[in-house]
């Protein structure tokens, strides 16, 4: 079946963008992840990849064009398969679509078939839509689809509900720190921290592409989202990627954020992860130090709170009274700690971690880079043994539980070279 090729959304604000060129002929084979074509926006230009393996056909954007968020520019067909252009131009390049496009101004445009607005008996979408409706509270029949005949596609629904606030879509709070070209990064944060936690490994990361990170539930901007189970955390996180407009991506998780990392990449989703690098993650064995999840979420004072802290670092002053200060009003309220009681319970029943990472990364199609410090006091750097095969790992010295923090140069240096790893093979 025909895949087309839109011009995505590559930020919160973008209503259209300038094509800028082809990077592939129409009739030439392509593979799925490989640069198709480049656009300009306001803020970058950038290259968008081919989302099917196939023959590129149909092609309707030209150089200078600029054109609405989900324009279909092409096709991607399977070799050999029959291929109709003017159907094709008739559906995505109608008089009424051109004419919408020319006086309304508005950031999401389709083709001129709408959905019906039934109770969704016949409604042309496909399975990844209606399940990122469902998540995300969408009205699926409200919505155009840029689909073959106004179907409905998963990136028509992550279109609409990224207009709207997180909260009414139940997902989690999340910020971009750094825009670009290719495939994304997803940064996704351990206990007790928040999204700006990574913002002291920004500096170090020379890479120039796109990077989001995550609040996980009961942490920063995401203290109100409840965290059930693993399932619940990892439907919550792809909700977020979705609405963002990601559909490939590579993952960095640190501590919890790790062993989501990887529960994230098993998901059955829109989300291709191309990569995984987990920084002392967690999901590696069911020991943890209880002692410090417990006596952290207990202290409510800079006495009570520091030892805990120090924990975390093999330099105590490396992490700072700053730190504590923060977390304690950050907890003024109740309402940060309570979700975050509900996740330790969540991820460590009874102080044993529950869910396990292993099996998975045994079976992960993708590069997976494991950093830990030897001197860990949080997570046993022992877990890093018997790893499958395929799975790098660096073992640091003189660092703890926080290898970006402790070994920042070091540890951002890793990161991008399994990125770079990721996009050789995809």
């Amino acid at each position: 079946m025909a895949t087309e090729v839109i011009l995505p959304r590559v930020d919160m604000d973008m209503e259209t963008g300038k094509f800028a060129s082809w990077l592939v002929a129409e009739g030439a084979s392509v593979k799925k992840g490989q640069a198709l074509f480049e656009i300009e926006t306001d803020k970058a230009a950038m290259e968008v990849e081919a989302p099917a393996d196939g023959v590129l056909r149909g092609v309707t954007a030209a150089s200078g064009d600029v054109l609405p968020v989900g324009a279909i520019v092409g096709w991607i067909v399977a070799p050999g398969e029959a291929f109709d252009a003017s159907e094709v131009r008739t559906t995505s390049h109608s008089p009424e679509f051109t004419k919408s496009v020319e006086t309304s101004g508005e950031a999401h445009f389709a083709p001129a078939a709408m959905v019906s607005e039934s109770d969704g008996a016949g409604l042309r979408a496909t399975p990844a839509a209606r399940r990122l409706a469902s998540e995300s509270g969408a009205a699926l029949a409200s919505i155009v689809g840029t689909g073959p005949y106004g179907r409905v596609q998963a990136r028509d629904v992550a279109a609409i509900t990224s207009t709207l606030a997180p909260s009414s879509r139940g997902e989690l709070h999340a910020e971009w720190l750094s825009e670009g070209a290719g495939a994304p990064i997803v940064l996704l944060h351990g206990f007790g921290a928040d999204l700006n936690g990574w913002k002291p490994l920004l500096g170090h990361l020379k890479t120039q592409r796109r990077i989001l990170a995550i609040d996980l539930p009961g942490h920063g901007g995401s203290q109100n989202v409840p965290a059930r189970d693993v399932r619940a955390i990892v439907d919550s996180l792809a909700a977020t990627i979705h609405a963002y407009g990601i559909f490939r991506a590579h993952l960095v998780g640190h501590s919890l954020g790790g062993a989501l990392a990887v529960a994230l990449s098993e998901k059955t989703s829109n989300l291709h992860v191309t990569s995984l690098t987990l920084l002392a993650p967690a999901g590696l064995g069911p020991e943890i130090n209880h002692g410090f999840t417990e006596g952290y979420l207990r202290a409510v004072s800079e006495v009570s709170l520091t030892p805990w802290v120090q924990l975390l670092a093999v330099d105590p002053a490396m992490l700072g009274a700053a730190m504590v200060k923060a977390t304690l009003k950050q907890r003024e309220g109740g309402a940060l700690l309570r979700g975050q009681r509900a996740l330790a319970q969540a991820m460590l029943p009874d102080g044993t971690q529950a869910y396990d990472a292993r099996p998975v990364l045994a079976s992960f199609d993708g590069p997976v880079k494991v950093i830990m410090g030897a001197q860990d006091r949080i997570i046993p750097p022992a877990h890093v043994s018997h790893l499958p095969g395929a799975v790098a790992v660096h073992v640091l010295a003189n660092v703890g539980h926080m290898p970006h923090f402790e070994a920042r140069a070091l540890t951002a240096k890793l990161i991008a070279d399994n990125v770079a790893a990721g996009d050789a093979r995809s």
